[in-house]
């Protein structure tokens, strides 16, 4: 769908209410790093929906008169907070195009994360998500003849002029966002569910969060994006990226996971290795995460379980493996990784919605 058919045309009632959306985090599994205006990816990628981890946002209006300027306040778990302020400002000046109602409101924005802040989840997508579903429903309050499938397009569509990733975390326990040629309906405006033809064994996959560093990212997720913008290797980068999710689906679909293994954690690597490598560099590994990989990998050979890491740009490590092994591998963490962690830190999450 092309996004001029997103913008919103119709009239509507000044009216004061209120809506509730939740939304997942998501861990990506092949990366999305580099960007074009308006948010658009230089790859596609790949992710898990997790369970556990989410954010719950209600959306509180009310009509005004004036409709030059953004009117909003944000809460966190109750608490005021003007330090958000500016994110949600450039979001609601990326999205009047397509739902210029926004400017005929004043809006209360009240958001909880289920996970703790400075938890090392990223929270960014789960709260663009969650606001852009709140918007859409006010939009289909208007137009309540809206289908499912447009509402959740658009919520995909504005969640993404957020935060790129928030597309991700619209719908769906697998989401795919990026124009590929190999798979039909994928798009660079918008995540698409891509749950019904993975193997089984994926749909309640585990993720154990092990929280090496739980303080603020070093590298915000835009400088980080823009030191793409002539790396030296950044066009093999995006061509390996695009190859790597063709070899993961496929591999997902026929529930190999032994190749499911190979191809997540080059996709971790390659990332860091593309912060590594940049102008400035940043390493944002810290010696406890590669203690924790060398683990896994002796882990995985003298055990022969399934058991495999991704990474975020950060430090903190995404442990992924099939539900059946969790027994074994949370003796595993208790015993050998947890040390590795701040305090001792993990939080135990899985695939789903």
């Amino acid at each position: 769908m092309d996004a001029q058919n997103l913008i919103f045309n119709k009239t509507y009632k000044q009216i004061e209410g209120q809506f509730i959306a939740k939304a997942p985090s998501n861990i990506a599994l092949i990366k999305y790093w580099g960007k074009t205006h308006p948010q658009l990816p230089k790859n596609a990628s790949f992710s898990f929906s997790l369970s556990a981890s989410y954010t719950e946002t209600k959306l509180v209006f009310f009509p005004k008169k004036e409709t030059i300027n953004y009117d909003f306040d944000v809460f966190l778990d109750g608490v005021k907070k003007d330090d958000f302020k500016p994110k949600i400002q450039n979001f609601f000046e990326s999205v009047a195009e397509y739902i210029p109602f926004i400017q005929s409101f004043r809006f209360e924005i009240y958001t909880h994360n289920s996970f703790p802040h400075s938890s090392g989840i990223a929270s960014s997508a789960s709260s663009f998500a969650a606001l852009s579903l709140c918007l859409m429903q006010m939009e289909r309050s208007f137009t309540p003849e809206m289908s499912d499938a447009y509402f959740y397009q658009k919520a995909a569509f504005l969640a993404r002029l957020g935060s790129g990733s928030a597309t991700r975390s619209v719908k769906g326990s697998m989401v795919l966002w990026g124009k590929h040629p190999d798979f039909e309906g994928s798009s660079d405006l918008y995540g698409i569910e891509f749950s019904k033809v993975i193997h089984p064994v994926f749909h309640d996959f585990q993720d154990t969060i092990l929280l090496v560093d739980k303080g603020q990212k070093k590298v915000s997720s835009s400088v980080g994006h823009n030191l793409m913008n002539g790396h030296p290797f950044a066009e093999n980068r995006f061509q390996q990226a695009n190859l790597n999710l063709v070899s993961l689906i496929k591999a997902m679909k026929e529930g190999n996971l032994s190749e499911f293994i190979q191809i997540v954690e080059t996709e971790a690597l390659s990332l860091h290795a593309m912060m590594m490598t940049a102008n400035p560099y940043f390493i944002l590994m810290q010696p406890n995460t590669l203690a924790i990989i060398k683990q896994i990998w002796e882990f995985r050979n003298d055990t022969n379980t399934s058991v495999c890491f991704t990474l975020d740009a950060g430090a903190n490590v995404h442990l992924l493996y099939p539900k059946s092994e969790t027994d074994k591998v949370i003796k595993f963490i208790d015993n050998k990784l947890s040390k590795f962690c701040e305090n001792n830190q993990y939080i135990c999450d899985e695939v789903g919605i």
